[in-house]
């Protein structure tokens, strides 16, 4: 394996273990510390939240993906304009996906998660 192949992340739905675990940690720091002080948003019943979110393997792949461009995109190397480039093709997306009433976090409320089932899928036939 090539050295930049090894310096790349892997993508969090595809770690197990102590090297998931880790990769959810170090994502919780930054949703608690920095993402939901500066961008967390009231939360209604057209704009849901789940307390418990990292229990929605949707919302912590969108998450992940958002805080690695957050540390692409705002690293010195991404140069001036690095932020600004995160706040318009990032963070409204993933924020509105999330938040959107049929999204990952419908019927969860302030008080608590829901456990929703997944779409139900056909067997298999050749």
């Amino acid at each position: 394996m090539d050295e930049q192949a090894q310096q790349k992340p892997v993508f969090i739905l595809y770690l197990t273990g102590a090297e998931h675990d880790e990769a959810l940690q170090g994502l919780t720091q930054w949703v608690r510390h920095l993402l939901l002080p500066v961008y967390g948003r009231e939360v209604t019943s057209t704009a849901p939240w789940c307390t418990s979110w990292w229990l929605h393997r949707e919302a912590v792949a969108q998450l992940y993906g958002l805080w690695l461009s957050w540390q692409e995109l705002t690293s010195a190397a991404a140069g001036l304009t690095g932020p600004a480039i995160w706040h318009r093709d990032h963070l409204a997306h993933v924020m509105n996906a999330l938040r959107d009433p049929s999204g990952p976090f419908a019927g969860c409320k302030a008080s608590g998660h829901r456990e929703k089932e997944p779409p139900g899928m056909a067997p298999y036939e050749e």
